[in-house]
């Protein structure tokens, strides 16, 4: 019987502080590896909290580059290496992944990297980090596993400059091995790439910001329509798609009767296995 991966949710929040889930972040652990997918607010206290080495974890795939889904990409690069990391961290990401690299480990803890190079040998020294920007396609493999990515579709309907729509590219992942799929949406409303992605996935982790009760004025309704797909589309897409395991993520700080109310949202498109998302919660294959 092939050994099955799981996911770990590491946080399942959104930008605004949320006191009971951390920034976007997600794990999948398979045969001794662990492949990280953002690196939001609290992932390297919940890496540990769930019983992971930072040193342990290697590749890192980044969606996007909203703040709450890189803001603690210092942290898993530096405390990796200080917790012993004695490879190379690779990170893959959308196109300027490899800009905001180099400025935090040249501008902006240049100063703590050389400190502790150089002053305290019993770290080790330096061990690098490679970066690697892609797009849609093949993106990783191991002897076990193999990640491609797809375009998804992230705000670009809205009202911003041209120049700045050609940079913003974001990005969902499929993870595949002999067990199965398991998909990770990223951040996204109904999109081909995402359909992609998902198609017969036995997992989907899949971004779900509001219940439908809660897109109630034009701000909210151009956010469900163009940035984040919410209780309205969800359950809809899985379906399409014929996902067997539906995890919902990326939720905007809401009580225990919202989302309530979102999942049954949910349900009413979609009748598989439906996971709602809580920080550190596991989900097997």
């Amino acid at each position: 019987m092939a050994e099955k991966p799981s996911v770990v949710l590491l946080g399942t929040g959104g930008p605004r502080p949320d006191p009971s889930r951390d920034g976007p972040a997600t794990l999948i652990r398979f045969g001794g590896d662990n492949l990280l997918f953002d690196t939001g607010r609290g992932v390297v206290k919940q890496l540990v909290r769930a019983g992971v080495a930072p040193a342990e974890v290697n590749p890192v795939f980044v969606t996007h580059h909203h703040y709450d889904h890189i803001g603690d990409l210092h942290d898993v690069i530096l405390s990796s290496w200080l917790a012993g990391r004695q490879q190379a961290l690779r990170i893959f990401g959308p196109p300027e992944t490899r800009r905001i690299v180099n400025a935090l480990l040249t501008q902006i803890y240049d100063k703590d990297i050389e400190f502790r190079d150089q002053g305290e040998p019993a770290i080790g020294g330096w061990k690098p980090v490679e970066v690697t920007e892609i797009g849609a396609g093949p993106v990783w493999e191991s002897a076990k596993w193999r990640v491609s990515a797809e375009y998804v579709v992230h705000g670009h309907g809205l009202d911003l400059p041209p120049a700045f729509r050609r940079r913003w590219v974001c990005l969902g992942y499929r993870f595949e091995c002999a067990a199965g799929v398991i998909a990770i949406s990223g951040d996204t409303i109904e999109c081909d790439g995402l359909h992609r992605l998902a198609q017969d996935a036995d997992i989907l982790v899949q971004c779900c910001y509001l219940a439908d009760a809660e897109i109630i004025d034009e701000s909210t309704r151009r956010l469900a329509k163009l940035t984040l797909a919410c209780g309205d589309t969800v359950g809809k897409i899985a379906a399409r798609a014929n996902v067997r395991t539906l995890v919902l993520t990326h939720f905007r700080q809401k009580d225990a009767a919202m989302l309530d109310t979102l999942a049954a949202e949910v349900r009413r498109d979609f009748a598989g296995r439906l996971v709602v998302g809580a920080d550190l919660m596991s989900v097997e294959l």
